[in-house]
């Protein structure tokens, strides 16, 4: 047993029936000979759940269990190794004809438009067939109170053969017993004893931040200083339970050699590309774009390869530039608001958020997010989340397969209809886009609209219009 991290229960108390805290995890696999040496037999749902039940004893937060304390005394607690049903937890799942992107795209959203059951190990896995071009699909569907961006990038790893097709892995782990109710309120109230103890350590480190922020030369932006107002937008609203996915892949040499002639990150490139994209759809739906939206922007503070559970991030908020007309105007704002965000998270202290969440009591905080989430109006401190997470850098293979393509994106959040997610995987920079039912009728209008917005940088800055083709799943 151990106890979910402030962080963790937060975002597990901010689930609620319109909210779905779940993240997605899309591999695209070849099944063609070329990639299946000697021939090997069709894959298909009984063969992935051979792969993953040969691997389970590897990847632990598949097997946790959670564990409400009665009372709501304290943050739930994971059971480590609880019973995996492999008939429940991994599931077939056909396509709608001719099996192209969008078809594909629109199967994952319409897995996604429903929660985990919390009775269960908080993930599910989908075998997608019916693709065209011999090939099948990979949905994982974890709860993010299981594992933030980098330790799902870790845990994907542990599940793929990374170096060859070797498929010889056995389980071996045992299953715990429950504990019961006395254990549970003993252990809860031992963990509180911890946390008082640690409390003059969290409130120095507050106090250390505030020290840093005030005698810092540099100040925040307008767009990040009290009260942290967003402008209101069509994206910003009570969402309902709809959820909608889309894709697009990008050449990762195109972006790194636009990033390099212009002097920016691949972070900075993503936020300008989101933030012209952003532009054409506010000024289509809201018929305006006069003020900065507020992007809140994950930033991990723990990037060991090992972790493959556990959320260590804080979200820094950003203004994303869709009030600038010209491209290189939107990518110099969002290099400098970029690292206007970092300096302030910086000298406040990455881990202020992780560290107070510690002491949020789950009642009320669980009664405040089903008020929240009922309430018609705008998120109240950012309009969108934007992710860039590095991914795999080697080819990766399920079951002897090779997996052409990987896509992730993190959930939505209460008042924002949006989230755009952007994993690297070997030579592609891969976009998800999620909205709900109300914000995008197609949440493809905003991946095109960033693939525009890309080629409209390039040809400002000179380089050329004509992006790498790079190996694609599908026509769109």
């Amino acid at each position: 047993m151990k106890r979910l991290s402030g962080w963790d229960a937060i975002l597990l108390y901010s689930e609620t029936p319109n909210v779905h805290m779940h993240t997605l995890k899309l591999a695209v696999i070849q099944l063609d000979d070329r990639n299946r040496p000697g021939g090997a037999a069709p894959f298909g749902v009984e063969q992935l759940r051979t792969v993953l039940g040969s691997r389970l004893y590897k990847l632990e937060p598949f097997r946790y269990e959670l564990i409400d304390i009665p009372f709501r005394f304290h943050h739930p607690m994971w059971r480590e190794n609880a019973e995996v049903d492999l008939e429940y937890h991994v599931r077939s799942y056909r396509v709608d004809p001719p099996g192209g992107r969008r078809q594909l795209d629109e199967a994952v959203g319409r897995i996604a438009s429903t929660p985990l059951d919390r009775r269960r190990p908080l993930w599910e896995m989908y075998l997608i067939e019916g693709l065209a071009g011999d090939r099948i699909a990979v949905l994982g569907k974890i709860h993010h109170a299981l594992a933030d961006g980098v330790a799902s990038a870790n845990l994907l790893a542990r599940g793929m053969d990374l170096q060859d097709g070797s498929n010889a892995e056995q389980d071996c782990y045992e299953t715990d017993p429950a504990p019961s109710r006395g254990e549970l309120v003993r252990s809860a109230f031992v963990d509180h004893l911890r946390q008082i103890a640690r409390l003059p350590s969290v409130v120095r480190y507050t106090a250390q931040g505030v020290r840093r922020v005030r005698r810092s030369p540099h100040k925040l932006s307008p767009e990040l200083t009290r009260p942290f107002t967003p402008p209101p937008s069509f994206m910003n609203h009570m969402i309902d339970a709809t959820r909608r996915f889309a894709t697009a892949t990008l050449a990762l040499d195109d972006v790194k050699q636009t990033g390099r002639h212009l002097g920016v990150t691949i972070n900075d490139m993503v936020l300008a590309i989101s933030a012209g994209a952003l532009r054409k759809l506010l000024l289509r739906y809201d018929g305006r774009a006069d003020h900065p939206l507020l992007a809140s922007v994950p930033i991990s503070f723990d990037f060991s390869p090992e972790r493959i559970s556990g959320n260590y991030f804080t979200g820094v908020l950003v203004g994303l530039p869709v009030d600038s007309e010209a491209p290189l105007e939107r990518v110099r704002a969002a290099h400098i608001a970029a690292a206007a965000g970092k300096e302030s998270n910086n000298l406040i202290g990455p881990e202020l958020v992780s560290r107070w969440s510690a002491y949020l009591p789950p009642a009320p905080a669980e009664a405040m997010f089903r008020w929240l989430s009922t309430k018609d109006g705008q998120n109240k401190v950012m309009n969108i989340p934007i992710s860039n997470v590095p991914g795999p850098r080697e080819r990766a293979r399920v079951g002897g397969a090779l997996v052409t393509e990987l896509y992730s994106v993190g959930p939505l959040t209460t008042g924002s209809g949006l989230n755009i997610t952007v994993w690297s995987y070997v030579d592609q920079l891969n976009i998800s886009v999620l909205a709900d039912g109300k914000t995008l009728e197609d949440p493809h209008e905003l991946t095109d609209a960033m693939v525009d917005a890309f080629i409209e940088i390039r040809s400002a800055a000179g380089l050329s219009k004509e992006l790498t083709i790079v190996e694609s799943a599908m026509a769109p």
